[in-house]
C-alpha cells in the first residue's frame, strides 16, 4: 500500500476513499507519481488494516454517495487484494471503483469484477504507436480487450485520457481513443485530463528526470477541439 485519501469528484462519483497500490508495469512519460512505480516503495497492508481505514469513513462515505475506489500505481498488480476488499465493501454495501490502465485486465478474474461497480479506465492513446511512445512498454490490445469484457458483464466506464501538447495531441491518436470509446456501450463518460507539471517536485525527490519537463499544459483551444472529436462520436465528455 502507498497511501490513502478521501477526495471528491475525481476517482469516482460521489465522496470516496481512495487507496493507492504501489507498483505499475508501465513507465507513462507524463506520470505525476513515479513514487509508487515499485512494490517496494509501498508498506505492507493487510485486507483487515485497509478495512479497518475505510470503515472509519463508512458513513460519511455513504451520506455523500460515495464508495471506495482502488487505485495505484496498478491496482490489478494485486487482484487478489482488490478481490478481497471490494468483497468485503459490497458486504457492507460500498461502491466500488477500480482505476486501471487495463494493461493488466486479464489478472481480474470474474470474481473480481462481480464486485467492481465501476472501471476507471485509463487509455493512454489510441495507436499503437502513441501508445508505446507514451507508456514506454507494453500494447493497448489488453486495454480495448478488458474494456470490452466489462461491457459484456455491463459494468459502468469512466475512460480517463491524458491531453499531452505534441505527445497525445494528434488528431488522428484523439481520433482512435474516440473511436475506441464509442466502440463499447457501457461508457458513460470520457474524462479529458489536462498535462499538468505538477508531479515535477516527486521527480526532483528520487532524483530522476522529469521527461515533459518543458512541455506546456494545453490551451483552452486544444481542450475544445479534443472534446469536440469526442462529442463528434455521441460521448459525453468533461
Amino acid at each position: 500500500m502507498h497511501s490513502f485519501d478521501v477526495s471528491t469528484g475525481v476517482d469516482g462519483p460521489g465522496t470516496r476513499f481512495v487507496a493507492f497500490l504501489a507498483g505499475c508495469p508501465l513507465r507513462c512519460l507524463y506520470c505525476h507519481s513515479p513514487d509508487t512505480w515499485y512494490r517496494r516503495s509501498g508498506r505492507p497492508m493487510s485486507a483487515d488494516e485497509l478495512m479497518a481505514e475505510i470503515l472509519r469513513y463508512e458513513r460519511f462515505i455513504k451520506v455523500a454517495r460515495g464508495g471506495v475506489t482502488l487505485s495505484g500505481g496498478e491496482a490489478l498488480q494485486q487482484p487478489d487484494f482488490v478481490r478481497e476488499i471490494f468483497t468485503r465493501c459490497h458486504e457492507r454495501g460500498l461502491h466500488t471503483a477500480l482505476d486501471t490502465s487495463g494493461a493488466l485486465g486479464a489478472k481480474a478474474d470474474d470474481a473480481l469484477l462481480d464486485v467492481t461497480d465501476l472501471v476507471l479506465l485509463d487509455v493512454k492513446s489510441g495507436d499503437e504507436e502513441t501508445y508505446h511512445r507514451v507508456t514506454r512498454t507494453g500494447s493497448l490490445e489488453p486495454t480495448v480487450t478488458f474494456a470490452h469484457r466489462l461491457a459484456d458483464r455491463g459494468i459502468p466506464i469512466w475512460i480517463r485520457f491524458v491531453l499531452v501538447p505534441g505527445l497525445t495531441d494528434a488528431e488522428e491518436n484523439v481520433e482512435s481513443v474516440a473511436a475506441v470509446a464509442a466502440s463499447i456501450p457501457t461508457v458513460e463518460r470520457v474524462e479529458v485530463l489536462p498535462f499538468h507539471r505538477l508531479g515535477a517536485a516527486k521527480y526532483a525527490a528520487l532524483n530522476l528526470p522529469f521527461p515533459l519537463a518543458d512541455t506546456p499544459a494545453p490551451s483552452a483551444e486544444l481542450l475544445e477541439r479534443v472534446h469536440g472529436r469526442f462529442r463528434a462520436h455521441g460521448l459525453t465528455v468533461y
